[in-house]
């Protein structure tokens, strides 16, 4: 019997028995209830997101806690259908609401944000994927807020009949606004690519971060793994290799936990010990900062670490 064909009850108590069975070392608490709320509040009354909440990132307390968030933007809907993300998937995505520039830089000014991700769902659906919306949300919170850091997390921008050509205008696109960081996950070691990201490709990822430099080799590139897909420590250190072949600075590295029975099973529970080892690995081969630990997500520390 698949874990979709489970009765509702039965498919509950599997699920609490998973989450119960996980490593202790990957039980946390969230943080505190009143810098969730703040942050839930303000949000929710603006009808925006945060991949903090929409991924239920297990950081999220300790991110508020230090002036730092990560907004999802162009909706909560992605066109692709990775094995591994929470996010909701569809081929009918809702209509950019033309007032979300305006929302999430009202809100950095609330919050009072010190440093901003934005990432967005993948919009295949969108003429330039979503490029230019990247550039005004980040020229909208500079206006509201001159000092905030602003680190992109972006799609890989493949879409479309010209997507080779395309691809790289709309990195372009996103460079020219001059981020503090350019963020673009490869996820996974080459072999679990299309197991894992259904609709992305290995070397597809590697382009968007080789553009980046190529436009301005002075804005940090930064990439991250989750592992427990059943990657080898080879693979690993191979992925890390080509990351760093195209220049890559930074890199975060956590533990993939499945969000539901509907996802990919975790087929490894990596440990703390193996974790601090890969850390030493990628600082030999040149990375300016990484973080590797069980709970680090993408955009983990990411304010220390532009500062580093």
């Amino acid at each position: 019997m698949s874990n979709q064909s489970l009765p509702s009850s039965e498919n509950t108590q599997q699920w609490r028995l998973e989450v119960q069975s996980l490593p202790s070392w990957l039980k946390r608490p969230i943080g505190k209830a009143s810098e969730l709320s703040t942050v839930q509040k303000i949000i929710k009354q603006r009808q925006i997101y945060t991949i903090c909440e929409e991924g239920r990132c297990p950081n999220r307390g300790e991110c508020y806690a230090q002036k730092t968030a990560t907004f999802l933007l162009m909706g909560q809907t992605c066109t692709r259908s990775c094995g591994f993300c929470q996010v909701d998937k569809g081929h009918a995505p809702m209509g950019l609401d033309p007032h979300e520039p305006e929302k999430v830089a009202e809100s950095v000014r609330l919050l009072g944000l010190n440093y901003v991700v934005l990432t967005s769902v993948t919009r295949d659906d969108l003429r330039d994927g979503g490029a230019s919306w990247f550039v005004r949300v980040m020229n909208k919170i500079r206006e509201f807020n001159p000092e905030t850091k602003i680190e992109v997390l972006t799609p890989d921008f493949w879409s479309g009949k010209n997507a080779l050509n395309d691809q790289k205008e709309r990195v372009k696109t996103v460079v020219s606004a001059n981020p503090a960081c350019y963020n673009h996950n490869l996820e996974t070691v080459k072999r679990l690519q299309d197991r894992v990201r259904r609709g992305a490709k290995y070397d597809r990822s590697l382009n968007v971060l080789r553009y980046v430099k190529e436009f301005n080799p002075h804005i940090p590139t930064k990439s991250g793994l989750m592992l427990g897909h059943g990657e080898t420590k080879a693979e690993i250190i191979e992925t890390l290799e080509d990351l760093r072949s195209f220049h890559c600075d930074r890199l975060t590295i956590g533990q993939y936990m499945r969000p539901s029975l509907e996802h990919l099973p975790v087929q490894k529970y990596w440990t703390p010990e193996e974790f601090s080892e890969i850390e030493k690995i990628a600082q030999s081969l040149g990375f300016s900062h990484v973080s590797c630990a069980p709970l680090v997500r993408s955009s983990y520390h990411a304010s220390v670490c532009a500062t580093d």
